[in-house]
């Protein structure tokens, strides 16, 4: 069993930035990927950045590329999502989860475990 938590979301103004942390607590000697989704008020749950075990392989959706960073601390069980030039439009709840086996990917129902979520407000 994995147990995630996220932190630091919160409201910032557009053209602003956050940092989504992500730790992780029970079963973390595993190698597992991780990613971030996120989730606006009717909309469907949306892929927004994965990172491989070793942190040598990320994907990013393309809305957020070049904007957005992921990136992992193994030995603090944490990933981070580092959010710049934020637009309303990046408004949502943002999750991370785990995924035990196989490689990270952007399909939200392969991964095995999944945060609470934080909310992230961007104003206009």
């Amino acid at each position: 069993q994995v147990h995630l938590v996220e932190s630091g979301g919160g409201l910032v103004q557009a053209g602003g930035s956050l940092r989504l942390s992500c730790e992780a607590t029970g079963r973390t000697s595993l190698p597992y990927a991780m990613g971030w989704f996120r989730q606006a008020p009717g909309k469907e749950r949306e892929f927004v950045s994965s990172i491989s075990w070793n942190g040598g392989y990320t994907e990013y959706e393309d809305s957020v590329k070049g904007r957005f960073t992921i990136s992992r601390d193994n030995a603090k069980n944490t990933v981070y999502l580092q959010m710049n030039s934020l637009k309303p439009e990046d408004t949502a709840v943002y999750y991370c989860a785990a995924k035990i086996t196989g490689w990270a990917t952007p399909i939200w129902s392969e991964y095995n475990y999944w945060g609470q979520g934080t909310q992230v407000t961007v104003s206009s």
